[in-house]
Protein backbone atom coordinates (compact mmCIF):
# COMPACT_ATOMS: atom_id res chain seq x y z
CA UNK A 1 0.00 0.00 0.00
CA UNK A 2 2.73 2.11 0.46
CA UNK A 3 4.94 3.73 -2.85
CA UNK A 4 8.20 3.44 -0.66
CA UNK A 5 10.51 0.85 -0.96
CA UNK A 6 11.59 -1.37 1.44
CA UNK A 7 15.49 -0.60 2.58
CA UNK A 8 18.06 -2.60 -0.13
CA UNK A 9 19.45 -3.72 2.68
CA UNK A 10 16.79 -5.86 3.84
CA UNK A 11 15.52 -8.90 2.27
CA UNK A 12 11.89 -9.76 1.80
CA UNK A 13 11.02 -12.71 4.48
CA UNK A 14 9.08 -14.95 2.10
CA UNK A 15 12.22 -15.03 -0.44
CA UNK A 16 14.75 -15.61 2.44
CA UNK A 17 12.73 -18.09 3.80
CA UNK A 18 12.71 -20.10 0.44
CA UNK A 19 16.22 -19.91 -0.21
CA UNK A 20 16.87 -21.08 3.27
CA UNK A 21 14.71 -23.74 2.99
CA UNK A 22 16.56 -24.84 -0.32
CA UNK A 23 20.09 -24.24 1.14
CA UNK A 24 19.01 -27.16 3.65
CA UNK A 25 17.92 -29.07 1.09
CA UNK A 26 21.30 -28.78 -0.59
CA UNK A 27 23.00 -29.78 1.90
CA UNK A 28 21.81 -33.25 1.51
CA UNK A 29 22.51 -33.48 -2.20
CA UNK A 30 26.26 -32.35 -0.93
CA UNK A 31 26.11 -35.00 1.60
CA UNK A 32 25.36 -37.70 -0.93
CA UNK A 33 28.08 -36.21 -3.48
CA UNK A 34 30.15 -36.76 -0.77
CA UNK A 35 29.67 -40.60 -0.50
CA UNK A 36 29.71 -40.46 -4.62
CA UNK A 37 33.12 -39.40 -4.65
CA UNK A 38 34.41 -41.47 -1.95
CA UNK A 39 32.96 -44.37 -4.14
CA UNK A 40 34.49 -43.15 -7.39
CA UNK A 41 37.73 -44.14 -5.74
CA UNK A 42 37.23 -47.77 -5.72
CA UNK A 43 38.03 -47.73 -9.78
CA UNK A 44 41.69 -46.10 -9.46
CA UNK A 45 41.67 -49.26 -6.17
CA UNK A 46 40.39 -51.97 -8.40
CA UNK A 47 42.66 -50.81 -11.23
CA UNK A 48 45.77 -50.84 -8.76
CA UNK A 49 44.79 -54.11 -7.41
CA UNK A 50 44.57 -55.92 -10.73
CA UNK A 51 47.81 -54.47 -11.71
CA UNK A 52 50.08 -54.78 -8.73
CA UNK A 53 48.38 -57.44 -7.64
CA UNK A 54 46.20 -60.06 -9.55
CA UNK A 55 48.73 -60.02 -12.44
CA UNK A 56 51.63 -60.18 -9.94
CA UNK A 57 50.27 -63.48 -8.47
CA UNK A 58 48.02 -64.86 -11.00
CA UNK A 59 45.23 -65.21 -8.03
CA UNK A 60 41.49 -66.05 -9.94
CA UNK A 61 40.19 -65.76 -6.59
CA UNK A 62 41.26 -62.57 -5.98
CA UNK A 63 39.93 -61.14 -8.98
CA UNK A 64 36.47 -62.60 -8.37
CA UNK A 65 36.43 -60.63 -5.05
CA UNK A 66 37.81 -57.30 -6.26
CA UNK A 67 35.47 -57.02 -9.23
CA UNK A 68 32.50 -58.50 -6.76
CA UNK A 69 33.90 -55.46 -4.62
CA UNK A 70 33.65 -53.41 -7.86
CA UNK A 71 30.23 -53.95 -9.02
CA UNK A 72 28.77 -53.51 -5.29
CA UNK A 73 30.75 -50.09 -5.48
CA UNK A 74 29.12 -49.08 -8.83
CA UNK A 75 25.80 -50.17 -8.03
CA UNK A 76 25.91 -48.18 -4.79
CA UNK A 77 27.17 -45.40 -6.67
CA UNK A 78 24.60 -45.10 -9.47
CA UNK A 79 21.54 -45.46 -7.31
CA UNK A 80 23.53 -42.57 -5.02
CA UNK A 81 23.97 -40.54 -8.43
CA UNK A 82 19.90 -41.26 -9.34
CA UNK A 83 18.69 -40.02 -5.87
CA UNK A 84 21.18 -36.64 -6.18
CA UNK A 85 19.80 -36.10 -9.21
CA UNK A 86 16.30 -36.27 -8.45
CA UNK A 87 16.92 -34.38 -4.78
CA UNK A 88 18.41 -31.65 -6.92
CA UNK A 89 14.92 -31.73 -9.30
CA UNK A 90 12.64 -31.80 -6.51
CA UNK A 91 15.20 -28.64 -4.80
CA UNK A 92 13.94 -26.77 -8.21
CA UNK A 93 10.20 -27.88 -8.22
CA UNK A 94 10.73 -26.54 -4.05
CA UNK A 95 12.05 -22.95 -4.83
CA UNK A 96 9.23 -22.71 -7.96
CA UNK A 97 6.33 -23.71 -5.55
CA UNK A 98 7.89 -21.57 -2.59
CA UNK A 99 8.40 -18.54 -4.83
CA UNK A 100 5.65 -18.73 -7.64
CA UNK A 101 2.96 -16.98 -5.42
CA UNK A 102 5.49 -14.19 -4.33
CA UNK A 103 6.59 -14.08 -8.00
CA UNK A 104 3.11 -13.54 -9.08
CA UNK A 105 2.40 -11.17 -6.73
CA UNK A 106 5.72 -8.92 -7.68
CA UNK A 107 4.23 -8.96 -11.25
CA UNK A 108 1.32 -7.52 -10.24
CA UNK A 109 3.27 -5.10 -8.05
CA UNK A 110 5.64 -3.88 -10.65
CA UNK A 111 2.42 -3.50 -13.49
CA UNK A 112 0.32 -1.47 -11.07
CA UNK A 113 3.62 0.56 -10.37
CA UNK A 114 3.74 1.65 -13.94
CA UNK A 115 6.38 -0.54 -14.71
CA UNK A 116 7.79 -1.57 -18.09
CA UNK A 117 6.43 -4.82 -19.62
CA UNK A 118 10.20 -5.90 -19.75
CA UNK A 119 10.76 -5.52 -16.03
CA UNK A 120 7.23 -6.23 -15.13
CA UNK A 121 7.39 -9.78 -16.55
CA UNK A 122 11.47 -10.24 -15.38
CA UNK A 123 10.91 -12.07 -11.85
CA UNK A 124 9.01 -15.05 -13.54
CA UNK A 125 11.47 -15.28 -16.22
CA UNK A 126 14.21 -15.13 -13.63
CA UNK A 127 12.79 -17.98 -11.47
CA UNK A 128 12.73 -19.80 -14.76
CA UNK A 129 16.19 -19.24 -15.25
CA UNK A 130 17.29 -20.43 -11.69
CA UNK A 131 14.94 -23.51 -11.97
CA UNK A 132 16.71 -24.22 -15.41
CA UNK A 133 19.96 -23.99 -13.57
CA UNK A 134 18.81 -26.72 -10.64
CA UNK A 135 17.84 -29.18 -12.63
CA UNK A 136 21.25 -28.71 -15.12
CA UNK A 137 24.52 -30.50 -13.79
CA UNK A 138 25.76 -27.18 -12.82
CA UNK A 139 24.80 -27.60 -9.26
CA UNK A 140 26.22 -31.07 -8.99
CA UNK A 141 29.74 -29.51 -10.48
CA UNK A 142 29.58 -27.05 -7.84
CA UNK A 143 29.58 -29.42 -5.18
CA UNK A 144 32.04 -31.91 -6.18
CA UNK A 145 34.51 -29.40 -6.67
CA UNK A 146 36.08 -29.19 -2.78
CA UNK A 147 36.50 -33.46 -3.59
CA UNK A 148 38.93 -32.10 -6.03
CA UNK A 149 41.68 -31.47 -3.74
CA UNK A 150 41.54 -34.90 -2.17
CA UNK A 151 41.93 -36.56 -5.99
CA UNK A 152 45.17 -34.21 -6.21
CA UNK A 153 46.37 -35.00 -2.98
CA UNK A 154 45.88 -38.67 -3.60
CA UNK A 155 47.71 -38.46 -7.30
CA UNK A 156 50.50 -36.37 -4.73
CA UNK A 157 50.41 -39.82 -2.74
CA UNK A 158 51.27 -41.88 -5.74
CA UNK A 159 54.34 -39.64 -6.58
CA UNK A 160 54.85 -35.98 -6.11
CA UNK A 161 55.62 -35.39 -9.56
CA UNK A 162 52.02 -36.83 -10.66
CA UNK A 163 50.42 -34.64 -8.14
CA UNK A 164 52.29 -31.45 -9.55
CA UNK A 165 51.31 -32.21 -12.57
CA UNK A 166 47.63 -32.86 -12.12
CA UNK A 167 47.76 -29.54 -9.94
CA UNK A 168 49.02 -27.84 -12.85
CA UNK A 169 45.93 -28.61 -14.99
CA UNK A 170 43.88 -27.94 -12.66
CA UNK A 171 44.68 -24.77 -12.18
CA UNK A 172 44.99 -23.76 -15.91
CA UNK A 173 41.38 -25.31 -16.03
CA UNK A 174 40.19 -23.10 -13.36
CA UNK A 175 41.89 -20.31 -15.01
CA UNK A 176 39.68 -21.74 -18.31
CA UNK A 177 37.01 -21.25 -16.45
CA UNK A 178 36.99 -17.57 -15.14
CA UNK A 179 38.33 -16.77 -18.40
CA UNK A 180 34.95 -17.71 -19.56
CA UNK A 181 33.04 -16.49 -16.66
CA UNK A 182 34.99 -12.79 -17.41
CA UNK A 183 34.28 -12.65 -21.32
CA UNK A 184 30.58 -14.08 -21.20
CA UNK A 185 29.53 -11.99 -18.41
CA UNK A 186 28.64 -8.85 -20.72
CA UNK A 187 26.90 -11.07 -23.32
CA UNK A 188 24.71 -13.10 -20.79
CA UNK A 189 23.47 -9.83 -19.68
CA UNK A 190 22.50 -8.86 -22.97
CA UNK A 191 20.60 -12.18 -23.69
CA UNK A 192 18.16 -11.40 -20.50
CA UNK A 193 17.65 -7.37 -21.78
CA UNK A 194 17.02 -8.33 -25.48
CA UNK A 195 15.02 -11.69 -24.53
CA UNK A 196 13.21 -9.43 -21.97
CA UNK A 197 12.41 -6.57 -24.98
CA UNK A 198 11.85 -9.48 -27.61
CA UNK A 199 9.00 -10.88 -25.51
CA UNK A 200 7.56 -7.40 -24.44
CA UNK A 201 7.28 -6.48 -28.39
CA UNK A 202 5.45 -9.20 -29.35
CA UNK A 203 2.96 -9.20 -26.30
CA UNK A 204 2.32 -5.81 -27.37
CA UNK A 205 1.73 -6.56 -31.08
CA UNK A 206 -0.95 -8.84 -30.26
CA UNK A 207 -2.79 -6.83 -27.92
CA UNK A 208 -3.18 -3.99 -30.20
CA UNK A 209 -3.13 -6.66 -33.25
CA UNK A 210 -6.81 -4.87 -34.70
CA UNK A 211 -4.81 -1.49 -34.94
CA UNK A 212 -1.73 -3.09 -36.51
CA UNK A 213 -3.63 -4.89 -39.23
CA UNK A 214 -6.68 -2.14 -39.86
CA UNK A 215 -3.45 0.40 -40.00
CA UNK A 216 -1.00 -1.32 -41.60
CA UNK A 217 1.36 -1.22 -39.56
CA UNK A 218 2.67 -5.39 -39.76
CA UNK A 219 5.51 -4.54 -41.49
CA UNK A 220 6.85 -1.99 -39.89
CA UNK A 221 6.59 -3.50 -36.78
CA UNK A 222 8.28 -6.83 -37.77
CA UNK A 223 11.38 -5.04 -38.89
CA UNK A 224 11.00 -3.34 -35.52
CA UNK A 225 10.91 -6.70 -33.96
CA UNK A 226 13.53 -8.49 -36.64
CA UNK A 227 16.35 -5.38 -35.09
CA UNK A 228 15.47 -6.52 -31.32
CA UNK A 229 15.71 -9.70 -32.64
CA UNK A 230 18.94 -9.58 -34.30
CA UNK A 231 20.47 -8.26 -30.80
CA UNK A 232 18.94 -11.22 -29.23
CA UNK A 233 21.03 -13.58 -31.56
CA UNK A 234 24.13 -11.67 -31.95
CA UNK A 235 24.20 -12.11 -27.87
CA UNK A 236 23.25 -15.38 -28.21
CA UNK A 237 25.38 -16.15 -31.13
CA UNK A 238 28.55 -15.24 -28.77
CA UNK A 239 27.34 -16.42 -25.87
CA UNK A 240 27.49 -20.05 -27.78
CA UNK A 241 30.90 -19.51 -28.96
CA UNK A 242 32.07 -18.91 -25.90
CA UNK A 243 30.88 -21.71 -24.44
CA UNK A 244 31.74 -24.27 -27.54
CA UNK A 245 35.35 -22.45 -27.75
CA UNK A 246 36.23 -22.74 -23.91
CA UNK A 247 34.52 -25.75 -23.37
CA UNK A 248 36.51 -27.37 -26.02
CA UNK A 249 39.96 -26.44 -25.35
CA UNK A 250 38.56 -27.31 -21.36
CA UNK A 251 37.79 -30.96 -23.13
CA UNK A 252 41.08 -30.86 -24.91
CA UNK A 253 43.22 -30.12 -22.08
CA UNK A 254 41.90 -32.06 -19.72
CA UNK A 255 42.21 -35.48 -22.03
CA UNK A 256 45.95 -33.76 -22.51
CA UNK A 257 46.60 -34.00 -19.34
CA UNK A 258 44.96 -37.38 -18.43
CA UNK A 259 47.68 -38.53 -21.39
CA UNK A 260 50.67 -36.64 -19.70
CA UNK A 261 50.16 -38.24 -16.67
CA UNK A 262 49.94 -41.80 -18.32
CA UNK A 263 53.45 -40.67 -20.38
CA UNK A 264 55.15 -39.30 -17.42
CA UNK A 265 53.72 -42.22 -15.15
CA UNK A 266 55.59 -44.88 -17.45
CA UNK A 267 58.00 -43.15 -17.28
CA UNK A 268 58.73 -43.34 -13.43
CA UNK A 269 57.81 -47.18 -14.35
CA UNK A 270 60.59 -47.34 -16.32
CA UNK A 271 62.64 -45.79 -13.92
CA UNK A 272 61.19 -48.32 -11.21
CA UNK A 273 59.90 -45.05 -9.27
CA UNK A 274 56.26 -46.16 -9.64
CA UNK A 275 54.16 -49.43 -10.53
CA UNK A 276 52.15 -49.79 -13.54
CA UNK A 277 48.90 -49.83 -11.56
CA UNK A 278 49.78 -46.72 -9.40
CA UNK A 279 50.15 -45.06 -13.22
CA UNK A 280 46.92 -45.98 -14.36
CA UNK A 281 44.70 -45.12 -10.87
CA UNK A 282 46.89 -42.18 -11.10
CA UNK A 283 45.66 -41.35 -14.88
CA UNK A 284 41.96 -42.01 -13.43
CA UNK A 285 42.35 -40.38 -10.56
CA UNK A 286 43.46 -36.99 -12.56
CA UNK A 287 40.54 -37.61 -14.43
CA UNK A 288 38.04 -37.20 -11.82
CA UNK A 289 40.05 -34.64 -10.48
CA UNK A 290 39.57 -32.46 -13.42
CA UNK A 291 35.26 -33.57 -14.65
CA UNK A 292 34.37 -31.28 -12.16
CA UNK A 293 36.01 -28.16 -13.52
CA UNK A 294 35.44 -29.05 -17.13
CA UNK A 295 31.42 -29.68 -16.05
CA UNK A 296 31.58 -26.57 -14.38
CA UNK A 297 32.90 -24.64 -17.59
CA UNK A 298 30.23 -26.23 -19.85
CA UNK A 299 27.75 -25.09 -17.65
CA UNK A 300 29.25 -21.40 -16.91
CA UNK A 301 26.23 -19.97 -19.08
CA UNK A 302 23.83 -21.49 -16.82
CA UNK A 303 25.78 -20.84 -13.54
CA UNK A 304 26.04 -17.39 -15.09
CA UNK A 305 22.41 -16.46 -15.61
CA UNK A 306 21.17 -18.17 -12.70
CA UNK A 307 23.51 -15.90 -10.88
CA UNK A 308 21.87 -12.70 -12.78
CA UNK A 309 18.51 -14.00 -12.11
CA UNK A 310 19.38 -14.34 -8.70
CA UNK A 311 20.34 -10.81 -7.69
CA UNK A 312 17.46 -9.18 -9.92
CA UNK A 313 15.30 -11.54 -8.35
CA UNK A 314 16.77 -10.71 -4.82
CA UNK A 315 17.08 -7.20 -5.78
CA UNK A 316 13.30 -7.06 -7.12
CA UNK A 317 11.80 -8.48 -3.93
CA UNK A 318 13.76 -6.24 -1.34
CA UNK A 319 11.71 -2.96 -3.72
CA UNK A 320 8.71 -4.94 -2.82
CA UNK A 321 7.49 -4.63 0.97
CA UNK A 322 6.48 -7.84 2.10
CA UNK A 323 2.63 -7.94 3.04
CA UNK A 324 2.00 -8.06 6.43
CA UNK A 325 -0.58 -9.74 8.53
CA UNK A 326 -3.93 -7.49 9.34
CA UNK A 327 -6.44 -7.39 11.71
CA UNK A 328 -9.49 -8.42 10.16
CA UNK A 329 -11.81 -5.19 10.31
CA UNK A 330 -15.32 -4.94 9.49
CA UNK A 331 -17.30 -4.39 6.64
CA UNK A 332 -17.47 -0.64 5.74
CA UNK A 333 -20.64 0.89 5.90
CA UNK A 334 -20.38 4.44 6.85
CA UNK A 335 -17.64 7.13 4.95
CA UNK A 336 -14.80 7.14 2.97
CA UNK A 337 -12.73 10.19 3.61
CA UNK A 338 -9.17 11.80 1.71
CA UNK A 339 -7.53 13.44 4.05
CA UNK A 340 -4.98 15.71 2.20
CA UNK A 341 -3.46 13.54 -0.19
CA UNK A 342 -0.67 13.75 -2.55
CA UNK A 343 0.38 11.58 -4.71
CA UNK A 344 3.65 10.50 -6.67
CA UNK A 345 3.96 7.69 -9.52
CA UNK A 346 5.60 4.94 -7.72
CA UNK A 347 9.54 5.58 -8.04
CA UNK A 348 8.53 9.07 -9.28
CA UNK A 349 9.45 12.76 -7.71
CA UNK A 350 6.94 14.96 -8.60
CA UNK A 351 3.90 15.40 -7.48
CA UNK A 352 1.05 14.89 -9.46
CA UNK A 353 -2.00 15.44 -7.48
CA UNK A 354 -1.52 17.23 -4.27
CA UNK A 355 -3.50 17.72 -1.09
CA UNK A 356 -7.21 16.73 -2.18
CA UNK A 357 -9.19 16.60 0.60
CA UNK A 358 -12.84 15.43 0.76
CA UNK A 359 -15.34 13.32 2.96
CA UNK A 360 -17.95 11.16 1.23
CA UNK A 361 -20.91 9.11 3.05
CA UNK A 362 -22.80 6.04 2.39
CA UNK A 363 -25.23 6.64 -0.47
CA UNK A 364 -22.73 9.76 -2.06
CA UNK A 365 -21.77 9.39 -5.34
CA UNK A 366 -18.98 12.04 -6.74
CA UNK A 367 -17.99 12.86 -10.14
CA UNK A 368 -14.46 13.93 -10.64
CA UNK A 369 -14.01 16.11 -13.16
CA UNK A 370 -11.07 17.86 -15.04
CA UNK A 371 -9.15 18.26 -18.51
CA UNK A 372 -6.99 15.60 -19.43
CA UNK A 373 -3.48 15.31 -17.58
CA UNK A 374 -5.46 16.99 -14.45
CA UNK A 375 -4.66 13.71 -12.30
CA UNK A 376 -7.87 12.27 -12.42
CA UNK A 377 -6.94 8.48 -12.79
CA UNK A 378 -3.42 8.90 -10.90
CA UNK A 379 -5.84 9.70 -8.05
CA UNK A 380 -8.17 7.20 -8.80
CA UNK A 381 -5.79 4.72 -8.60
CA UNK A 382 -4.86 5.52 -4.70
CA UNK A 383 -8.65 6.22 -3.72
CA UNK A 384 -8.52 2.11 -4.49
CA UNK A 385 -5.37 1.71 -2.46
CA UNK A 386 -3.50 0.42 -5.80
CA UNK A 387 -0.63 3.35 -4.72
CA UNK A 388 0.11 4.53 -1.50
CA UNK A 389 -0.24 8.40 -0.92
CA UNK A 390 3.44 9.60 -0.09
CA UNK A 391 1.61 12.52 2.21
CA UNK A 392 -2.14 12.12 4.14
CA UNK A 393 -4.45 9.30 4.43
CA UNK A 394 -7.34 7.46 2.62
CA UNK A 395 -9.96 6.06 4.88
CA UNK A 396 -12.17 3.85 4.97
CA UNK A 397 -14.96 4.08 7.78
CA UNK A 398 -12.22 5.69 9.72
CA UNK A 399 -9.52 3.15 9.21
CA UNK A 400 -6.43 4.02 6.46
CA UNK A 401 -6.24 1.59 3.47
CA UNK A 402 -2.56 0.72 4.85
CA UNK A 403 -4.36 -0.78 7.77
CA UNK A 404 -6.60 -3.33 5.92
CA UNK A 405 -5.32 -6.37 4.11
CA UNK A 406 -5.30 -6.03 0.51
CA UNK A 407 -6.97 -8.87 -0.15
CA UNK A 408 -10.19 -8.40 2.32
CA UNK A 409 -9.93 -4.45 0.73
CA UNK A 410 -10.22 -5.50 -2.66
CA UNK A 411 -13.85 -7.33 -1.79
CA UNK A 412 -15.34 -3.90 -0.48
CA UNK A 413 -13.98 -2.26 -3.30
CA UNK A 414 -15.32 -2.75 -6.95
CA UNK A 415 -13.46 -0.67 -10.01
CA UNK A 416 -13.72 -0.33 -13.47
CA UNK A 417 -10.38 1.28 -15.35
CA UNK A 418 -10.25 3.05 -18.24
CA UNK A 419 -8.78 -0.14 -20.32
CA UNK A 420 -10.79 -2.90 -19.43
CA UNK A 421 -9.17 -6.73 -19.49
CA UNK A 422 -10.08 -10.09 -18.88
CA UNK A 423 -9.11 -13.13 -17.95
CA UNK A 424 -8.76 -16.67 -19.54
CA UNK A 425 -12.22 -17.86 -18.48
CA UNK A 426 -15.36 -17.76 -19.11
CA UNK A 427 -17.78 -14.74 -18.61
CA UNK A 428 -18.85 -16.11 -14.99
CA UNK A 429 -15.09 -16.51 -13.80
CA UNK A 430 -14.26 -12.89 -15.06
CA UNK A 431 -17.12 -11.63 -12.95
CA UNK A 432 -16.13 -13.68 -10.11
CA UNK A 433 -13.16 -11.63 -10.27
CA UNK A 434 -11.33 -15.26 -11.25
CA UNK A 435 -12.71 -16.60 -7.78
CA UNK A 436 -11.67 -20.57 -7.26
CA UNK A 437 -14.92 -20.97 -5.33
CA UNK A 438 -17.79 -18.67 -7.05
CA UNK A 439 -21.14 -17.78 -5.89
CA UNK A 440 -23.30 -18.61 -8.79
CA UNK A 441 -26.31 -16.32 -7.23
CA UNK A 442 -23.94 -13.17 -6.57
CA UNK A 443 -22.27 -13.65 -10.49
CA UNK A 444 -26.37 -13.44 -11.50
CA UNK A 445 -26.83 -10.40 -8.84
CA UNK A 446 -23.49 -8.91 -10.76
CA UNK A 447 -25.13 -9.61 -14.14
CA UNK A 448 -28.69 -8.24 -13.13
CA UNK A 449 -27.45 -4.91 -11.16
CA UNK A 450 -24.99 -3.97 -14.37
CA UNK A 451 -27.86 -4.45 -16.57
CA UNK A 452 -25.46 -7.25 -18.43
CA UNK A 453 -27.86 -9.71 -17.55
CA UNK A 454 -29.64 -9.63 -20.71
CA UNK A 455 -27.04 -9.25 -23.10
CA UNK A 456 -24.95 -11.87 -21.57
CA UNK A 457 -27.76 -14.55 -22.16
CA UNK A 458 -27.86 -13.16 -25.35
CA UNK A 459 -24.37 -14.83 -25.93
CA UNK A 460 -23.93 -18.65 -27.58
CA UNK A 461 -22.77 -20.17 -24.51
CA UNK A 462 -24.33 -17.28 -21.54
CA UNK A 463 -22.38 -16.82 -18.60
CA UNK A 464 -20.06 -19.95 -19.23
CA UNK A 465 -19.19 -18.35 -22.86
CA UNK A 466 -15.27 -18.49 -22.46
CA UNK A 467 -14.10 -14.86 -22.93
CA UNK A 468 -11.76 -15.87 -25.59
CA UNK A 469 -14.95 -16.95 -28.12
CA UNK A 470 -17.16 -14.22 -26.54
CA UNK A 471 -16.13 -11.53 -29.78
CA UNK A 472 -17.44 -8.76 -27.37
CA UNK A 473 -17.62 -5.31 -28.30
CA UNK A 474 -16.09 -2.41 -26.35
CA UNK A 475 -19.54 -1.58 -24.95
CA UNK A 476 -20.00 -5.01 -24.06
CA UNK A 477 -17.03 -5.60 -22.20
CA UNK A 478 -17.88 -2.47 -20.48
CA UNK A 479 -21.26 -3.71 -18.84
CA UNK A 480 -19.29 -7.23 -18.08
CA UNK A 481 -16.46 -5.02 -16.35
CA UNK A 482 -19.14 -3.18 -14.21
CA UNK A 483 -20.79 -6.30 -13.54
CA UNK A 484 -17.42 -7.79 -12.29
CA UNK A 485 -17.33 -4.45 -10.18
CA UNK A 486 -20.47 -5.14 -8.69
CA UNK A 487 -19.35 -8.68 -7.56
CA UNK A 488 -20.45 -8.86 -4.19
CA UNK A 489 -21.99 -5.72 -3.23
CA UNK A 490 -18.77 -4.18 -2.46
CA UNK A 491 -19.18 -0.60 -0.05
CA UNK A 492 -16.63 1.70 -2.24
CA UNK A 493 -17.82 1.10 -6.17
CA UNK A 494 -14.76 3.79 -8.86
CA UNK A 495 -15.57 4.15 -12.08
CA UNK A 496 -13.01 5.31 -14.33
CA UNK A 497 -14.77 6.90 -18.11
CA UNK A 498 -17.41 3.60 -17.60
CA UNK A 499 -20.17 4.08 -20.22
CA UNK A 500 -16.69 5.95 -22.76
CA UNK A 501 -18.32 2.92 -25.35
CA UNK A 502 -22.00 2.79 -24.02
CA UNK A 503 -24.38 3.02 -26.50
CA UNK A 504 -27.87 4.20 -25.34
CA UNK A 505 -28.95 0.95 -23.78
CA UNK A 506 -25.94 0.61 -21.95
CA UNK A 507 -26.08 4.58 -20.38
CA UNK A 508 -29.82 4.04 -18.80
CA UNK A 509 -28.65 0.42 -17.76
CA UNK A 510 -25.34 2.11 -16.11
CA UNK A 511 -27.41 5.63 -14.74
CA UNK A 512 -30.17 2.55 -13.37
CA UNK A 513 -27.21 1.05 -11.48
CA UNK A 514 -26.04 4.26 -10.31
CA UNK A 515 -28.99 5.28 -8.43
CA UNK A 516 -29.23 1.44 -6.91
CA UNK A 517 -26.15 1.91 -5.94
CA UNK A 518 -26.53 4.82 -3.63
CA UNK A 519 -30.25 3.25 -2.61
CA UNK A 520 -28.60 0.80 -0.93
CA UNK A 521 -25.95 2.81 0.74
CA UNK A 522 -22.51 2.29 -1.67
CA UNK A 523 -19.87 5.18 -2.15
CA UNK A 524 -19.62 5.62 -5.85
CA UNK A 525 -17.13 7.98 -7.52
CA UNK A 526 -16.58 8.64 -10.96
CA UNK A 527 -14.80 9.65 -13.76
CA UNK A 528 -16.59 10.95 -16.73
CA UNK A 529 -17.47 13.60 -19.53
CA UNK A 530 -20.52 12.51 -20.07
CA UNK A 531 -23.68 13.49 -17.97
CA UNK A 532 -25.54 10.34 -18.04
CA UNK A 533 -23.08 9.52 -15.50
CA UNK A 534 -22.23 12.96 -14.00
CA UNK A 535 -26.42 13.46 -13.75
CA UNK A 536 -26.11 11.30 -10.63
CA UNK A 537 -23.60 12.49 -8.77
CA UNK A 538 -24.53 14.55 -5.70
CA UNK A 539 -21.15 15.99 -5.07
CA UNK A 540 -18.91 17.24 -7.52
CA UNK A 541 -14.71 17.60 -7.69
CA UNK A 542 -12.49 19.79 -10.20
CA UNK A 543 -8.99 19.19 -10.34
CA UNK A 544 -6.56 20.87 -12.11
CA UNK A 545 -2.95 20.92 -13.00
CA UNK A 546 -2.71 17.89 -9.88
CA UNK A 547 -4.89 20.23 -7.98
CA UNK A 548 -8.19 20.73 -6.37
CA UNK A 549 -9.84 23.47 -7.79
CA UNK A 550 -13.70 23.11 -5.87
CA UNK A 551 -15.77 20.08 -4.51
CA UNK A 552 -18.89 20.55 -2.94
CA UNK A 553 -22.25 19.84 -4.51
CA UNK A 554 -22.85 19.52 -7.84
CA UNK A 555 -25.66 22.22 -8.37
CA UNK A 556 -23.23 24.63 -6.31
CA UNK A 557 -19.85 23.84 -8.11
CA UNK A 558 -21.70 23.71 -11.17
CA UNK A 559 -23.21 27.09 -10.62
CA UNK A 560 -20.09 28.85 -8.82
CA UNK A 561 -18.32 27.80 -12.28
CA UNK A 562 -20.59 28.60 -14.58
CA UNK A 563 -20.30 24.86 -16.19
CA UNK A 564 -23.35 24.55 -18.80
CA UNK A 565 -24.49 21.62 -20.34
CA UNK A 566 -24.49 21.56 -24.28
CA UNK A 567 -27.93 21.86 -25.75
CA UNK A 568 -26.95 19.97 -29.09
CA UNK A 569 -27.88 16.72 -28.94
CA UNK A 570 -24.61 16.53 -31.45
CA UNK A 571 -22.30 17.39 -28.63
CA UNK A 572 -24.64 15.84 -25.90
CA UNK A 573 -21.98 13.43 -24.89
CA UNK A 574 -19.63 16.21 -23.22
CA UNK A 575 -19.33 18.52 -20.54
CA UNK A 576 -18.85 21.98 -21.54
CA UNK A 577 -16.19 23.43 -18.01
CA UNK A 578 -15.67 26.82 -20.10
CA UNK A 579 -15.47 29.21 -17.45
CA UNK A 580 -13.84 26.68 -14.59
CA UNK A 581 -11.30 25.49 -17.16
CA UNK A 582 -10.59 29.16 -18.03
CA UNK A 583 -9.91 29.88 -14.18
CA UNK A 584 -7.51 26.75 -13.69
CA UNK A 585 -5.85 26.74 -16.53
Amino acid sequence: MNNTPKSLHSTHPDFAAALKECRRAFLSVALFSGMVNMLMLAGPLYMLQIYDRVLASRSVPTLVALSAFLVVAYAFQGGLEVVRSRLMVRIASLLNLRLDALVHDAVIRLASQNRGSIESHRPVRDLDQLRAFLTSQGPIAIVDLPWVPLFLAICYLIHPWLGVLALVGAIVLLALTALTELRGRAPARAIMEHSGARTAATELTRRNSETVVAMGMARALARRWQRVNERYLAASTLVSDLAASYGSVSRVLRFLLQSAILGLGAYLVIHQELTAGAMIAASIMTGRALAPIETATANWRLLTAARQSLRQLSLTMRQLPARQSRTNLPRPARSFDVDHVTVTAPNGKGAIVADVHFSLVAGDALGIVGPSGAGKTSLVRTLTGVWGPVRGKVRLDGAALDQWDEDALGVHVGYVAQHVEFFDGTIADNIARMSLAPDPDAVLAAGRAAGAHGMILRLPGGYDTPIGEAALSAGQRQRIALARALYGDPFLVVLDEPNANLDNEGDVALRDCLRALKARGAIVIIISHRPTALDQCGKILVLANGTQQAFGPSDAVLRKGGVVRPLRPAVAGNLALRPIQEAIS
